[in-house]
């Protein structure tokens, strides 16, 4: 059973652009490289802000929707906070998750 993954990329303009992969560095590669969704060939993204791990492409997709629901600020709280959290599992010598 493969493991999903949801990802946030910030792009050049400041939107935040969501999606769902089973290889975020392979993923974020084809963004790079225009050959991603449309979406980011014509915003092209900055950086990679978190990604969330799924057990299933359902649970990855069904969240998928609701991150996309939210506005730009909460999408930048919930990669901030992920950020923090695997800063402070990685401190106290715990795996990332990722």
């Amino acid at each position: 059973m493969k493991v999903w993954y949801l990802y946030l990329l910030e792009c050049s303009d400041g939107s935040i652009y969501t999606g769902i992969t089973v290889d975020v560095a392979k993923r974020y590669a084809a963004h790079l490289a225009g050959k991603g969704a449309r979406y980011t060939r014509s915003h092209p993204p900055r950086r990679l802000l978190a990604s969330f791990e799924h057990a299933d492409r359902s649970s990855a997709s069904k969240a998928e929707y609701a991150i996309k629901q939210l506005p730009a600020a909460a999408k930048r709280a919930l990669a901030n906070r992920a950020t923090t959290l695997r800063k402070a599992k990685r401190k106290r010598g715990a795996p990332s998750g990722r």
